[in-house]
């Protein structure tokens, strides 16, 4: 028996459903379909396999894994069951994350998305933090500001072209917030996402946060008393600001190098020597500025004192900025990328993942924002963050630790979770955008699954990196 369940807007005219129902009205109909679809998943997860002998390694690759990453890609946050649902729409910085998951599954449809997320970009360079998927236009509910942002198109442009080959892309013409009659081409688009950056460093040549970087709930310039204000939307103190985010600072090293390789493809060689100096004055400041002794500072707050340094009393270091340094290769011929991840496994690892802080925030730091309003070990404050443990996993490859990577990467992948299925509650094929830390109630427990860009970031650390096959 086949057994055909749907829904139709239209209460009177019945005919689409109908038609519907008459494709699939008899048993021999149902499995032709069930055949296609088959294929169709046959054919879009076919073209990466990993045959490794050991099973749930190659379950997550050749198909959980990358089947999220498709799911992510088409949904990013806006229909979540954890998030705030179409309201949100899609994210700049999350649609260019997913991208590194799904780039090589439907290239013309990446190649669509690039367009979309570019076209919400501003003339400066800065862009708007979501747009709605059906409309493609920015929202002006939440804006822009937050300065990690335009870092992002480039790691989703330069991975696109890797993947295919299609350095057309480049030419292609773009608006600026939507306005065709400022449109210039994507690799303008990439050329001003550079420039935000250094257009906007703080006292100590790191790049200004503005709102947050990656970490939403990190927000320096926030100062909310008032519970009804949104933590990423308020600026109450942002005149004059010393905040600086030295997570930025790594990215910028990391794909401020693949935009000058890619200028040097190009021939654009005076621009290729023009980012050069500025990605090297950056790599110095870092060096100089970011740099705690045994591990990368997270960054400093609206007054120019720092954030996850020895001289705190909790926060001491964080997941974020040792990730980036260490992916960058900042200082690794003076041997801090090693202390830096030497660091994280010593205060940071757990036997479910690593966590974002340490120590927690036991109070609300004003200064600080959201991160210090949740509660030990859940979320930002000190929960196992999956998105960003693929960080360190690709650092300790820069470093040649590939065995400690895999390890890491073993403690989030949900095929090596199946014994603790209870405790870790969600899907044992899925990953969770967040797992309890050391500090929580319960240790272990999953939180948020299937929408989260831990999905593309950890198929990238395990494809590229742990596995290095690389485009």
């Amino acid at each position: 028996h086949s057994f055909l369940v749907g829904y139709t807007w239209e209460n009177i005219n019945k005919k689409k459903a109908k038609e519907t129902i008459a494709k699939f009205d008899t048993v021999a109909k149902v499995d032709a379909a069930l055949a296609d679809l088959r294929k169709y998943w046959d054919t879009l997860l076919g073209n990466y396999t990993l045959d490794s002998g050991d099973e749930k390694l190659d379950r997550m690759v050749n198909i959980w894994n990358q089947y999220q990453c498709m799911v992510t890609f088409c949904f990013s946050r806006s229909a979540s069951f954890f998030e705030s649902g179409i309201g949100r729409g899609m994210g700049f910085r999350d649609s260019n994350q997913d991208l590194v998951g799904f780039v090589h599954q439907i290239p013309e449809r990446a190649r669509e998305r690039i367009i979309d997320i570019a076209s919400t970009q501003f003339p400066d360079g800065g862009c708007y933090h979501q747009y709605q998927p059906l409309t493609k236009r920015g929202n002006n509910d939440i804006g822009g500001g937050f300065n990690d942002d335009p870092l992002w198109l480039i790691l989703g442009t330069i991975s696109y072209i890797k993947e295919t080959g299609d350095f057309g892309i480049l030419q292609e013409q773009v608006p600026f917030d939507n306005d065709w009659s400022v449109a210039r081409s994507l690799f303008d688009h990439l050329s001003v996402s550079f420039d935000h950056v250094i257009k906007n460093l703080g006292p100590h040549g790191l790049p200004l946060i503005g709102r947050a970087d990656w970490n939403d709930c990190l927000n320096l310039n926030c100062f909310s008393n008032d519970p009804n204000e949104s933590f990423q939307t308020a600026e109450n103190k942002s005149e004059g600001t010393k905040a600086e985010s030295v997570m930025i600072a790594g990215m910028f090293v990391i794909y401020g190098q693949d935009y000058i390789e890619l200028c040097k493809r190009l021939g654009k060689t005076e621009e290729a020597a023009r980012a050069q100096k500025h990605v090297d004055a950056m790599t110095v400041a870092v060096k100089k500025y970011g740099w705690d002794g045994e591990w990368f500072v997270r960054a400093y707050d609206y007054y120019g004192n720092k954030i996850g340094s020895r001289e705190n009393e909790e926060g001491k270091i964080f997941i974020e900025s040792q990730g980036w340094c260490t992916m960058a290769a900042i200082g690794k011929e003076e041997g801090m990328c090693h202390k830096s991840l030497d660091a994280v496994k010593e205060r940071l690892d757990t036997k479910y993942g690593i966590v974002l802080n340490n120590p927690a925030f036991t109070k609300y730091y004003i200064e600080y924002g959201e991160i210090s309003s949740y509660p030990p070990g859940y979320k930002e404050n000190a929960g196992i963050f999956c998105h960003n443990n693929p960080w360190i996993m690709i650092g300790e490859t820069v470093i040649g630790r590939g065995e400690q990577a895999w390890e890491y990467y073993k403690k989030i992948c949900p095929a090596y979770l199946e014994d603790i299925s209870d405790l870790h509650k969600t899907e044992p094929y899925v990953y969770s955008q967040m797992v309890a830390g050391k500090d929580a109630f319960k240790p272990g427990e999953a939180k948020n699954s299937w929408l989260t860009g831990t999905a593309a970031w950890n198929y990238y650390a395990i494809t590229q990196f742990i596995l290095g096959i690389k485009p």
